[in-house]
Order: C-alpha cells, then sequence, then structure tokens
C-alpha cells in the first residue's frame, strides 16, 4: 500500500525518483506510466536492472522492445543476467542481429569482470586520420548509442589499440594533424579478466571518465566508465558491510532475495560463531575451581572479555578498510603490528584506569569485594591491559592472514573477531588472577 504523502506532485519526475523506494509495485507503474515519455526514460535509464524488469517485463513485446532498446549494451546485458533462464532468449531476440551478439558476447564473462562491465561501443580513430576528418567522424558518431565520446581510441587495422586522443586535444590541434601525432601512447588499460574491485582501484588512481579494455594480444575490446565503477564500488561496499556483520554477502536486494537463501546466508555464520562461543563455556568449566573459591571474580567476566571483542573488532575494522583502500599493504604488516601493539597497551592501560578507579570508589561507597579488594582491582587492570593488547593485534593480523592465504579480508568480520579474543580472554584473565590471588583467594 502507498504510505507517501499524496500531496506530492507525482507528475514532477524528480519528486518521484525521490520517493521511488517509498512506492510499491502498483504505485510505481502507476506514477511512472503517467510521466512523459521523456521523463520515463530518464528514470528507467537510472533504475537498478532489478526495478527495470518489475517495470517492463509485463509489457507486450512491442513496448518491451522499446524499453530494453535503450539501454547502454552493458546495461542490457546486466538486465537480460538478472532475467530467470526461460525467458532470456525471449528478450534476446527482441535485440537485432548486431546488438544481439554484443550483448551474448558481454554476459559469457563473468559479473565481476571487468568484461562483465564494459561497453563495446566507442569511438574508433585510425592513426593516419588527420584531426580534420577525425573530427567529421566523431560528430557523426556522436549520433549513434555511443555512450562516451570524450575519448576517441586510435587502433590498427588488427585492432590494437595504439593510443588515446581526447576531444579537447582534437579541437586544439591543427587540422592538418594526423591521429598518430597528436595521440597519447602512454595509456591506463585494464584487462578484460580484472576483477571488478581492482577495477575501481584504477580509477581511483587515475583522473579518467573511461579505461579501455584489452585482452592478452593488445586488442581492445571495450571501455569501462566511470559510472559503471559507480555501481560497482556500491556492490562491494554492500558485500563488504554484509560481510562485516558476520555473514555471507546476500547477492541481491533485502527484499528480493528468497526467504530461505537469506536464512541460508546467515546462518552459516551465526552456527559458526556460537560454537566458537562453546568455547567460552568450556573455558569457564576449567577454571570453576577458582570460581568457586572467589566468587568475585565471575561479576568481572563480561567486562573483561567484552572490552576484548571490542578492541579487536576495531583494529579489524579499520585494517580491513585500510587494505581496501590500498592505505595498507600486504609488507606493512609489521608496521601494523608494532604500530597496533602500542595502540593496544595505550588503550589497555586507559580502560585498566578506569577500572581499578571504579572498583576502589565502590569499594568505598558499599565493601562489596572483601578485604583483598585492592588485589582484586589489580587483576581486573592488568586483565584489561592483557585482553585489549590481544585483542587489537588479533583484530589487526587477521585480515592479513586472510588476504594472504587468498580470502577476503571482510570475513573477519567484527562477530568473528569478538568470538576468538573471547576465550582467550578468559584465559588471561584466570591466569592473570592465578597470580595476584594465590596464597589469599585461590
Amino acid at each position: 500500500m502507498d504510505t507517501v504523502d499524496t500531496e506530492l506532485d507525482w507528475s514532477d519526475v524528480n519528486t518521484l525518483k525521490q520517493h521511488w523506494a517509498e512506492l510499491d509495485h502498483a504505485s510505481r507503474l502507476d506514477k511512472f506510466f503517467k510521466l512523459p515519455r521523456i521523463d520515463q526514460e530518464d528514470l528507467f535509464l537510472g533504475l537498478s536492472p532489478d526495478e527495470q524488469i518489475e517495470m517492463v517485463m509485463h509489457l507486450g513485446p512491442a513496448e518491451k522492445r522499446g524499453w530494453i532498446r535503450i539501454l547502454a549494451l552493458d546495461d542490457a546485458a546486466d538486465f537480460v543476467q538478472r532475467l530467470p533462464q526461460e525467458t532470456r532468449g525471449e528478450v534476446l531476440c527482441l535485440l537485432d542481429d548486431v546488438n544481439r551478439q554484443e550483448v551474448m558476447g558481454l554476459m559469457a564473462y563473468a559479473e565481476d569482470e571487468a568484461g562483465g562491465v564494459m561497453n563495446p561501443r566507442y569511438i574508433r580513430l585510425r592513426p593516419d586520420m588527420s584531426v580534420e576528418e577525425a573530427i567529421r567522424y566523431m560528430r557523426a558518431q556522436a549520433r549513434t548509442p555511443i555512450e562516451v565520446i570524450y575519448y576517441a581510441y586510435v587502433l590498427d587495422y588488427d585492432q590494437k589499440l595504439l593510443g588515446v586522443v581526447s576531444f579537447r586535444e582534437l579541437l586544439l590541434a591543427s587540422h592538418d594533424k594526423h591521429m598518430r601525432e597528436i595521440m597519447k601512447t602512454d595509456l591506463v588499460t585494464i584487462p578484460e579478466e580484472m576483477d571488478r574491485e581492482k577495477l575501481s582501484e584504477v580509477f581511483g588512481s587515475h583522473s579518467l571518465m573511461a579505461v579501455p579494455v584489452v585482452d592478452e594480444q593488445g586488442r581492445m575490446m571495450g571501455i569501462v566508465t566511470y559510472d559503471d565503477i559507480v555501481d560497482v564500488v556500491q556492490k562491494e561496499a554492500t558485500e563488504d558491510i554484509q560481510k562485516l556483520g558476520g555473514m555471507e554477502a546476500l547477492g541481491a536486494p533485502y527484499f528480493k532475495i528468497s526467504f530461505g537463501q537469506m536464512v541460508k546466508k546467515r546462518a552459516g555464520w551465526l552456527i559458526t560463531l556460537f560454537i566458537g562461543e562453546m568455547f567460552t563455556a568450556t573455558a569457564m568449566a576449567q577454571y570453576q575451581d577458582k570460581i568457586e573459591k572467589a566468587v568475585v571474580l565471575s561479576l568481572f567476566i563480561p567486562l573483561i572479555i567484552s572490552s576484548g571483542g571490542n578492541s579487536g573488532s576495531q583494529a579489524s575494522t579499520l585494517i580491513i578498510r585500510s587494505l581496501a583502500l590500498r592505505e595498507v599493504r600486504l609488507r606493512d604488516w609489521m608496521k601494523v603490528l608494532f604500530r597496533e601493539t602500542a595502540s593496544g597497551l595505550v588503550l589497555g592501560l586507559c580502560l585498566a584506569v578506569i577500572g581499578l578507579i571504579r572498583i576502589l570508589a565502590w569499594q568505598y561507597w558499599s565493601p562489596l569485594y572483601g578485604e583483598h579488594y585492592f588485589l582484586i582491582a589489580l587483576t581486573v587492570a592488568c586483565s584489561l591491559v592483557g585482553v585489549v593488547v590481544w585483542g587489537t593485534l588479533a583484530g589487526a593480523m587477521l585480515p592479513f592472514l586472510l588476504r594472504k592465504s587468498g580470502f577476503d579480508p571482510a570475513s573477519a568480520s567484527a562477530p568473528l573477531v569478538a568470538t576468538l579474543v573471547d576465550v582467550t580472554g578468559l584465559v588471561i584473565y584466570f591466569t592473570v588472577a592465578n597470580i595476584i590471588l594465590r596464597g589469599t583467594l585461590l
């Protein structure tokens, strides 16, 4: 049911864009098809493939063809790949022969590869073309479905990339010069199998509107544009955030994934973390005799293990993000080790001082901890230092270990680090207690 304010001006495409996520399916269809055609196309091109499917797949073949043909080829490939297998052929038949072959070629690449997000249509120039000929050619190409006209790519007869010329450079160059004289040969290219996460790093390192995709022989296959990378970055960030939450990445919008699939993707990690936490109970059983002798120690167990888990979660989140942004590399692990050891020590001392003051102050107002309250306070303080240092080191080093082993560092989620630190935190706590309280409470 449409819960959005009915007094809004739904004839304004910007209003519809702003409130699109709040509308149900029926309301979206009703308001979308009441817009002028030019506004419909503007909105349609900004939707995700799943939302585009939702809007047009109920239409007849002629109308459906009109909508699919306005999509860029890479977007059309994404559209078709999101369809059920049994309906893909029907939609591909709506394209003309040339477009169909190009879309099928893009679908042959994995979705997370550069080839899967590239557009095979771009402006090609020959090295012996004059500037005047090139400008005339580009002006004609601008009337066709070329996605980017800011750059033109100079290719030989084998389609190998020789250089690139920007439209600005063409306008400033003398008309009698040739492409080989003004083209830039110091090129930034990407292989067709490059992972989309590394692809985003290339765009982050260079201020380019588009980057050419080449095969192993140096033949140009297409271009990846900055707007494609915005989608890639958003998907990667979504996956990393979901993994950091202690679950498998959904790989689809929340309401698009089936209930069973969602439970399956969440249950695996949840069961793993639960089994890990069971070792905490096992560790506590090993120290049951000490807890019986000094029941007061049990009061601080949640404080100790949560401090270790929190410090570990902080460290893992910092390092995972730094690795993703290439601020930190694998070879920097030793620097990180020393830096996080110092950080853990300072943070642990801060918590230790607060814990010490709290126990001593509480004892002054309410004698709860008995005659050995100072030793108990000292035990908690020393344990906090040890647990926080250990938690910080575990959280910082685990992403490096996963990256070195070929796994996604985001798998070192905060819940996972906290679970690992809980068991060792108990061992540290009762080891310190055994040293400090031996001969008194123990």
